[in-house]
């Protein structure tokens, strides 16, 4: 795992700055804390920071080039399937002075071009500078694992893997995009291609950017398609061929030069990594689970039940975050507004597990390739005949709202009630937004300015996502909302979540169920295979049954326990009014601040639930105050931090 950057000018006469480079470079030390490097040409420079995992020492250093230097990478990923591609390039005369995957790539653009993103399996984000035909080539992997922004103005272009990297040009206007912001109390995230600043954009998940000739086009090189669906024989056939491909995807996952472990939650999904990587493995896996002390999540004993049936390395740890010290580290390592909370305690177990180990494999990615989430039962329940969501929409849920107080948790069974009964009304596309919102249009009304109600009166957020439903290649809602969950919350909240939460301890997460050809193989299951009746994942339960106990293949799927809400209503409180009211705060224009006041009142003295929504609001807040109101310089590494208690450490 590493960070990249870079910069061209495209006058070539310009020539690049090498000490904003460097600060482009040291500011991501924490994404590579190995190893440093930087390349500069006259109009082109590149920047990497290294985490040496496959080919450590100086042999794996970068930026790398081809063996006449006309060609010149910068790399952040692991490229599974390298060997293979080695051997490939090799048969055709290539020859190769590491054993890197980095090189594998060089050898493959020489061959293919542009379209050697085609043939890596993996997670990456690249820069490829081809100084024969001055083509500069931005690669994204297809489910977004790795982040790349870039901004491309009339004279130059800057990428990098993070955008605290390109706000290191002390020249670069720190524009607010306010329209993202608008979508970000939509979403909780901000959608790409978007990014918080007005001249950075995201590279999408499964695309590339070209440059050349004084021309940049971006253009997808894969997709997901529902409609061509594998028939086979029968239920074992099915099962056979995902335990063939899902041993596969963990197989090579466990390729490189040190130890991997695994993160433990006691999912379906990190259970069953952890116990294929136990039947590959000839050494007891290390794994390792983590609890918040007031959660009353039960998590860790389901993840300590697994261990124990796997005989593994198991390492646990339950803390009591310092919460409002957590705050800032998080809006730091994150970059733009980002409101997820579960973050925390992903930051929390990938600082656990980086000290004793510095690769691991992870769960991520089976709700949505096997339709794990909740939503899709709900739909399920919605569809379930034609007359009930108008029935319900109408007469049931007018009288339930007004009956039912909301003053338990977030997830509530009474939230998630009146959740379902809101959204039967709607189309089965504005439902899945509805299902997702923090703040949905009425909401924001209320709580924006008279100003920013005018301004964003016609802009519906839901519209981004309605959009790519019906761009989605699928024949049935099911297939539509998990193409949308691939395109939408996948890469952009639980990968960033993910990458940012590891990358920022400097370890490496592997994810067997985000492997490209194991997503395809679950896109291509009829639906009844993934949800069937009241059953989510049918067929990964039923695969499973050789591998997993039964306690872990038919229990509930669980989150991580964040008790965000008991927080804001005490170690939080005070920071949320100071913050929130302060006039700084409601000076920037977005927000009234009696509303304001009345959400922050209506959580803290119980009567409802709006941890989401005051968390999101608090994020956006110190982002500003960080990122506009201060200056990000490679002096600011991450502001001061006091690790959490930790109440009990074990292994």
């Amino acid at each position: 795992m590493c960070g990249i950057c870079g910069q061209i000018n495209f006058d070539l006469k310009k020539q690049i700055d090498p000490d904003l480079l460097r600060r482009m470079t040291r500011i991501l030390q924490h994404r590579g804390p190995d190893d440093e490097g930087v390349w500069v040409r006259q109009n082109v420079g590149l920047g990497h920071r290294r985490l040496s995992i496959a080919g450590p020492g100086p042999i794996g250093h970068q930026p790398m080039a081809n063996e006449d230097q006309s060609c010149w990478i910068v790399f952040d990923g692991e490229i599974y399937n390298y060997q293979e591609l080695r051997e490939d390039m090799e048969l055709l005369d290539h020859r190769f002075r590491t054993a890197t995957d980095t090189e594998v790539i060089l050898h493959l653009y020489e061959e293919f071009g542009v379209n050697c993103v085609c043939r890596l399996r993996g997670m990456f984000a690249f820069a490829l500078w081809d100084s024969r035909e001055q083509r500069l080539l931005l690669a994204r992997d297809r489910i977004g694992r790795k982040p790349l922004f870039f901004s491309l103005t009339n004279d130059r272009i800057l990428f990098a893997s993070e955008i605290k990297s390109i706000l290191q040009d002390k020249h670069f206007p720190k524009e607010v995009d306010l329209e993202s912001v608008h979508h970000f109390l939509t979403y909780g995230y901000i959608p790409t291609p978007r990014s918080i600043f007005r001249r950075i954009v995201k590279l999408p998940a499964g695309h590339i950017l070209v440059w050349q000739r004084e021309e940049a086009r971006v253009r997808r090189y894969w997709d997901l398609d529902y409609r061509t669906k594998l028939i086979l024989p029968n239920h074992q056939a099915y099962e056979e061929h995902f335990l063939k491909v899902f041993e596969e995807t963990v197989r090579i996952r466990l390729r490189g030069d040190v130890p991997a472990g695994a993160l433990l939650s006691g999912s379906l999904e990190s259970s069953a990594t952890a116990a294929m990587m136990c039947r590959l493995l000839s050494q007891p896996v290390r794994t390792f689970s983590i609890s918040f002390q007031e959660s009353g999540w039960n998590g860790l004993l389901k993840a300590r039940a697994v261990a124990h049936f796997f005989h593994t390395e198991h390492h646990e740890l339950v803390v009591r975050p310092k919460a409002a010290e957590v705050l800032p580290k998080l809006v730091w390592h994150f970059n733009e507004p980002f409101a997820d909370y579960s973050a925390i305690a992903i930051f929390h177990l990938a600082q656990f597990a980086s000290q004793e180990i510095s690769v691991v494999l992870s769960g991520d990615g089976g709700d949505e390739s096997f339709a794990g989430n909740e939503r899709y039962l709900a739909e399920r329940l919605i569809a379930s005949t034609a007359f009930f969501p108008k029935y319900i929409s109408r007469n049931v849920w007018p009288r339930t709202d007004r009956s039912v107080p909301d003053r338990i948790e977030h997830k509530s069974f009474v939230h998630r009630l009146k959740r379902f009964m809101a959204a039967a009304g709607d189309t089965p596309e504005r439902r899945y937004v509805r299902w997702i919102c923090l703040f949905d249009n009425e909401s924001k009304e209320s709580l924006y300015s008279e100003d920013w109600r005018q301004k964003f009166q016609s802009l519906d957020s839901g519209d981004l996502l309605t959009t790519a439903y019906h761009r989605a290649k699928g024949d049935n809602h099911l297939d539509r909302t998990l193409y949308l969950d691939m395109h939408s919350c996948l890469p952009d909240d639980l990968m960033v979540k993910m990458d940012t939460g590891t990358m920022s301890n400097s370890l490496e997460v592997r994810s067997p169920f985000l492997d490209h050809k194991l997503i395809e193989f679950a896109a291509s299951l009829p639906v009844n295979l993934k949800l069937r009746v009241l059953k989510t994942k049918f067929l990964l339960r039923k695969a499973l049954r050789g591998l997993l106990p039964k306690e872990i293949l038919y229990h509930p799927a669980m989150e991580f326990g964040v008790p965000i809400a008991r927080w804001l209503r005490k170690d939080l409180r005070e920071m949320a009014y100071d913050l929130l009211l302060d006039s700084r705060c409601i000076q920037r224009g977005y927000f009234n601040r009696t509303a304001v006041n009345r959400l922050l009142d209506s959580h803290m003295f119980g009567r409802n639930d709006h941890s989401h929504r005051i968390w999101a609001l608090l994020i956006l807040e110190l982002w500003h105050r960080m990122f506009i109101d201060e200056s990000i310089s490679e002096e600011i590494k991450a502001p001061a931090y006091a690790p959490s208690d930790t109440l009990m450490a074990s292994g």
